[in-house]
């Protein structure tokens, strides 16, 4: 099933796809057919195995007043505000290219672009430290500044370097503490895509000298793009061999298969779990496959750009790029 939250003129509702082009409204037609009702995705996902029992009852029999075209609805991220978000980096490659790439920019400020380019990779420090080989590492995302399918992404006016992040994720669906990788899936309720726009200018010649882990780089208001939908465990079969693509205004900047992660999801939910209690509604990415950003390659993004972010078995994530008018300093 594919679980949507979707603004109309009644507000913020929770949903489920009947077919491509329409949605349910859950909550509605629960209330109509005398069904338990469940008044938001979290909700629904708290519920475990009887919320999904009914939602398949609903969609499998839906009311009429309760169905609407997607053309006449908002769609929202699944998760309005999302209980935590963990985002991990987990394929080499790209760690490696964005490490490559942070270089380049940090030396493009001096005077001797070359030498400098030269000093910092003899340096070491932009190595993947054996640590990364052995445990899944996360940062704690901005639950907050959240975006859904054709959402605006306001450009931060601190920023000049704008870009984008093609990443599978998980939704949390039960509780659970000292989970081991072996039974970790069980914990998973489905997938989606997340887009962590992120600026680059900001994480590589700020927060990068301080190596504490990125802030405003990807903290600020509609950063974190989730979508179109969750779509149920059950319907994706290998999470780990899905086709993922990246377009901006229709061209193809990169992609490839999420195969090849260092940490499989168990492994991450294994590690996120020791000594703490994680919640339905969290939601962990599994990090940016190669080529995934345009980072790796210092490609930006430019005001109008639409990004789309494609993985299979789920769908297509689409936002587009708006830049405000003023502009902050840096300082």
């Amino acid at each position: 099933m594919r679980i949507i939250s979707f603004e109309n003129d009644n507000g913020i509702r929770p949903g489920v796809m009947i077919d491509d082009d329409h949605a349910l409204d859950f909550r509605l037609a629960a209330e109509r057919q005398g069904e338990p009702v469940y008044r938001s995705v979290l909700a629904l996902i708290e519920a475990g195995k009887a919320g999904l029992e009914t939602l398949h009852a609903l969609a499998g029999n839906p009311v009429d007043e309760a169905i609407h075209s997607l053309a006449n609805i908002r769609l929202l991220s699944p998760l309005p505000v999302p209980q935590q978000i963990r985002d991990f980096a987990n394929y080499e490659q790209h760690c490696l290219a964005a490490m490559d790439a942070s270089m380049r920019l940090r030396s493009s400020l001096e005077a001797d672009p070359d030498a400098a380019y030269q000093r910092m990779k003899n340096s070491g420090a932009y190595r993947l430290p054996e640590i990364w080989y052995k445990i899944p590492l996360y940062y704690k995302g901005n639950r907050f500044a959240i975006n859904g399918h054709d959402g605006v992404v306001e450009w931060p006016p601190f920023a000049e370097n704008l870009d984008y992040e093609l990443e599978l994720a998980c939704v949390i669906g039960s509780k659970g503490k000292d989970i081991t990788a072996s039974f970790a899936r069980d914990y998973i309720f489905g997938y989606t895509i997340f887009n962590d726009f992120s600026a680059r200018d900001i994480q590589a010649r700020w927060e990068g000298q301080f190596r504490m882990g990125p802030a405003k780089g990807k903290d600020f208001d509609t950063s974190n793009s989730f979508g179109p939908w969750i779509v149920t465990r059950d319907e994706i079969d290998d999470p780990y061999n899905l086709e993922m693509s990246v377009r901006v205004n229709g061209v193809v900047r990169g992609g490839g298969n999420s195969a090849g992660a260092q940490h499989s999801f168990e492994r991450c939910i294994e590690q996120v779990s020791r000594s703490e209690t994680i919640f339905p509604g969290e939601i962990l990415g599994l990090g940016t496959i190669e080529t995934g950003c345009g980072f790796e390659s210092l490609t930006w993004l430019k005001p109008g750009d639409i990004v789309e972010l494609e993985i299979e078995g789920i769908g297509i994530l689409r936002n587009t790029i708006k830049k405000p008018a003023a502009k902050q300093s840096r300082t």
